[in-house]
C-alpha cells in the first residue's frame, strides 16, 4: 500500500491509498466511503482487491480523515460538490495510471450518490453499490426513523452553529463533518426526490450523463437504508442500466450483514468474490455499448 496527496478542484489535497497487485492490473477499481466513514476502514477489502489482481484506490474526502492533516473543522470550507469533485480527483488519477483497463466504482452508502455529480463519467466502466439509496428521511429504516427528525431539526442545526461544523464524534452520530457538508446533507435528507429534488434540474441532468451500468447490492437487515430508499437512488440514474440485488445474512450463512458488514474480513470467502465477478459483469455491458456506439459511428 502506497500513500499520496492528490491537489484537487480548489486548491484543498486529499489523502490517498493505492493498492497495487503484484503484476499489471486486471482492473482499476475506486472505493467511494460512505459519509463520515475514513478509507482506513476499507484497507482489509482493498488489500485483497489487490491480491486478486486489481489496482484499487481508497481515499479521506477534503475536511474528513487522513485528509484533514491536522486543520481545524471549523475553517473546512467544503460541500458534497466538493466531495464529488475529489472522488473524480481520485477517477483521474486511476485512470492515467492504468489508461487501457477497465475501471470501476465501488460505492458505500454516500460513496453511490456522489457519481451523480461526475463531469467526466465517461472514464468508468461500471458501479457497484453497496448499502447505498436515497437519504430521504421518510425512506430511512424504521428505527432509524423514529429519531431522524430530532436529528435534522434540532441536533444539527444547534451543534453545527455552537461548534462551527457537526461533532459527530462527540455525539456518537455519523462522524465530524464541515458545516457546508451537514447542512446540505440536511437539505438533500429532508427532500422526497434527495438530492435530485433539492438541487434542481442541473443535478438530474447530471444524473442523466451517466451511462455506465449501475448494480446496486441491498442487505435485508440495513439499519439505515430500506430497500426502498436504494430503488429510489437506482432511479436517479436514469440513463444507466440498472439492477438492484438483495442480500441475506442466510444467504452467506452470516447472523448479520447491515449498513457496515460487507467489507468485514469474514466474507471474504463469498459476498468478496461474489462482488468482483459482478463487476465483470458490468464490464461486459460496458464493452458491449461501446462496440454499438462504435458501430454506429463507423
Amino acid at each position: 500500500m502506497q500513500t499520496q496527496t492528490l491537489q484537487v478542484e480548489g486548491g484543498a489535497r486529499i489523502a490517498v491509498r493505492r493498492y497495487r497487485p503484484e503484476g499489471a492490473p486486471r482492473a482499476s477499481i475506486v472505493i467511494g466511503g460512505a459519509m463520515g466513514v475514513r478509507q482506513s476502514f476499507y484497507e482489509p477489502f482493498a488489500a485483497w482487491l489487490a491480491r486478486q489482481g486489481h489496482e484499487v484506490w481508497t481515499f479521506d474526502y477534503r475536511g474528513s480523515g487522513d485528509s484533514l492533516d491536522g486543520a481545524s473543522l471549523r475553517d473546512v470550507k467544503a460541500d458534497l460538490f466538493d466531495w464529488a469533485r475529489d472522488y473524480e480527483a481520485v477517477i483521474d488519477a486511476a485512470k492515467a495510471a492504468a489508461p487501457s483497463q477497465p475501471l470501476y466504482l465501488l460505492g458505500h452508502s454516500l460513496g453511490a450518490q456522489l457519481p451523480g455529480f461526475l463531469q467526466r463519467p465517461d472514464q468508468v466502466d461500471g458501479l457497484v453499490s453497496i448499502a447505498a439509496g436515497s437519504g430521504y428521511w421518510r425512506e430511512n429504516a424504521p428505527k432509524l426513523k423514529r429519531s431522524i427528525l430530532y436529528f435534522w431539526f434540532v441536533l444539527v442545526p444547534l451543534a453545527t452553529r455552537i461548534w462551527g461544523y457537526f461533532p459527530g464524534r462527540k455525539l456518537r452520530k455519523v462522524g465530524d463533518l464541515p458545516r457546508g457538508v451537514i447542512l446540505q446533507w440536511r437539505k438533500w435528507c429532508l427532500n422526497p426526490r434527495y438530492s435530485v429534488g433539492a438541487e434542481g434540474e442541473l443535478a438530474a441532468q447530471s444524473y442523466a450523463r451517466v451511462r455506465f451500468p449501475v448494480l446496486a447490492l441491498s442487505m435485508t437487515d440495513d439499519e439505515l437504508m430500506t430497500l426502498a430508499g436504494t430503488h429510489s437512488l437506482v432511479s436517479f440514474y436514469k440513463a444507466a442500466p440498472t439492477a438492484v440485488e438483495r442480500i441475506a445474512p442466510a444467504d452467506v450463512q452470516a447472523r448479520r450483514i447491515g449498513h457496515f458488514g460487507f467489507f468485514r474480513e469474514q466474507f471474504s470467502q463469498n459476498l468478496w468474490p461474489e462482488v468482483v465477478h459482478k463487476m465483470q459483469r458490468l464490464g461486459a455491458i460496458t464493452a458491449v455499448q461501446q462496440a454499438g456506439v462504435a458501430h454506429t459511428t463507423a
